[in-house]
Formats: C-alpha cells, structure tokens, sequence
C-alpha cells in the first residue's frame, strides 16, 4: 500500500460561490467553466460521505488539501493527505472515503481524454495513449497549482486557468506519466464481459438478470461475474447504475429535468435517481444540472 500522510493543516478554503451545503459541515462544488472546455471541476468537503465504485470516462487528478482521502482500488488502497495528489486512469475503478474522522477536502480536476492526449502530444515523449504510471504521489507544490487551476476558473481568467491547467497537467505527465495498456480484449473471457457490457448498454432500462446475460453469452453466471470483474473492476449490477449514472450526466447537461431523466436512464424515480447520482458524483442531480445551466 502507498500512503502519503499529513498533518491536514491547510485550509480547505470554503464552500465557495456555487457550493452544495451538505450535512455535517460537508460542501461540494461539481461545475464547468466555458473558459476550460474538456474539463469537469470538484472542490469538496466530506466527512460522512463516501463513493461506491464507479470509473470514469476521462482521468480524474485531485490535490488534497485538508484531512485524509482513502481510494480503493483492484490492487489495494491508498491514502493522501495534506499536500498529496490521486491521479486515477479512465475506466479505472475505485472508490473514495475519508481516511481519517475529520473527513478530507480536495480540488479535483476531470480532464477529458482529448485534453491529456493534447498537452501530452505537445509536451511529452510518451508513446500511444498517456496516463499516470502511479496513483498516489506527494508533491506539495503541484497540488497548489491544481488549486490555483480551481481559483482561476472562479475568478473567471480565463487566461490563466488554461494556463495553469495545461502546465499542471504537463508536469504531471512528464514526472507520473507513461504510457497506458492497449485495452483490446484478448482472452475469452474478456472478450465475454465486452459482449456483457455492450448488452447491458444497449438494454440499460430493462437489462436482463445474470442468468439470463450469461445464457445468451453462453456462458455461467460465476464465470460472467468473474470475467467481467476481471475486465471492469466491478460486478454487472456495480457497472450498470454507474452507466446509468453517467447516462443521466449527459441527459442533465443537456437540459432534461432529473425526474424525466431517471426514467430514461432506468431508474425507478427521481429519488432513486437521487441516491445514487449522489453518491457517485458527489453532488445530488438538480445541482449538477443547476451548475451547468449556469
């Protein structure tokens, strides 16, 4: 396991214009800003809340600031505190806690795929598809330049917000960086759990049960969930409400109410929605929706 400790005594800096009161002194901050295309932002506090697994399309670099975060991944956990960086691949799955009883406040960045493979196409030597070779780093001054990423944005500089973004995000590639694994399905049962996947995408508002998906894979249901926790990290049913999740993302981004959207992505009703759209992006949907009609 890789831990990277602190003493938590910087300052998290504030709800902020924007933030989500939560309970129990938790806050959070999920937006874009036009100035920064290809990016999602997150400045949060949390005590009590934790994320279940989920991935993510893009990458996900985020500066602890105060308190400790804990990430489980496939290989283990890692912890980091006051002055440490998480740098999380797409498609990686894992999930967030606090790591320690006075919870962990962060200022995330969600670059896009087309946004790394830009800075790294210019600034870096890295062959096919770049990412971050570890997860967990202690590096102090490039977490304040992901903060200052944050404060430009609010701020509204457009100027040095892409600035800053694209430095931080060079620096990072070049001493964490390498190159990432093709992800080409090669055995059968990675081939099997891509064929699961691209059904439960195409049914995701009525999926059919395991037993049925590894019938017409041909396949068992024990040999299913193993081959594709093998290939995703998480179990069907894990995988489908994140798919859902991001599904609703891109449905309230476009302008749909979250009552209509949690039908159309599969989800009972606007509270089941609610639950789990909280959960995984760690703001609730009317929100995230508010943020990005803003």
């Amino acid at each position: 396991m890789v831990t990277v400790s602190g003493d938590g005594a910087a300052t998290d800096g504030g709800p902020g214009t924007g933030a989500t009161p939560r309970a129990r002194g938790e806050w959070a901050r999920h937006w874009r800003y036009a100035g920064l295309p290809g990016l999602d932002l997150l400045r949060a506090r949390y005590v009590r809340h934790s994320f279940p697994r989920h991935a993510h399309d893009g990458y996900v670099v985020c500066a602890v600031t105060s308190g400790i975060e804990e990430v489980g991944l496939q290989k283990g956990t890692v912890r980091a505190g006051h002055g440490g960086i998480i740098m999380i691949n797409p498609e990686v799955a894992h999930t967030a806690r606090a790591g320690a009883p006075e919870g962990w406040a962060y200022a995330t960045l969600y670059p896009s795929s087309d946004v790394v493979a830009e800075i790294a196409g210019e600034t870096t030597a890295l062959r096919g598809t770049a990412g971050f070779a570890q997860t967990v780093a202690e590096d102090p001054h490039l977490g304040r330049l992901i903060t200052e990423v944050h404060q430009a944005a609010e701020a509204g500089n457009a100027l040095a917000a892409d600035s800053l973004l694209r430095i931080a995000v060079a620096r990072l590639l070049r001493r964490y960086g390498g190159p990432l694994p093709a992800r080409t399905p090669r055995s059968a049962g990675a081939r099997t759990a891509a064929r699961a996947r691209a059904v439960l995408e195409e049914r995701m508002t009525d999926p059919p049960s395991l037993e049925k998906l590894a019938q017409e894979l041909g396949t068992s249901p024990f040999a299913l969930l193993r081959a594709f926790k093998g290939a995703y990290g998480m179990p069907p049913h894990t995988w489908l409400t994140d798919a859902r999740v991001r599904a609703a993302r891109r449905l309230l981004e476009a302008g749909s109410a979250p009552a209509e959207t949690a039908v159309a992505v599969g989800f009972t009703d606007q509270p089941h929605l609610n639950r789990h759209f909280t959960r995984i992006v760690g703001v609730p949907p009317g929100a995230y929706r508010r943020e990005r009609s803003a």
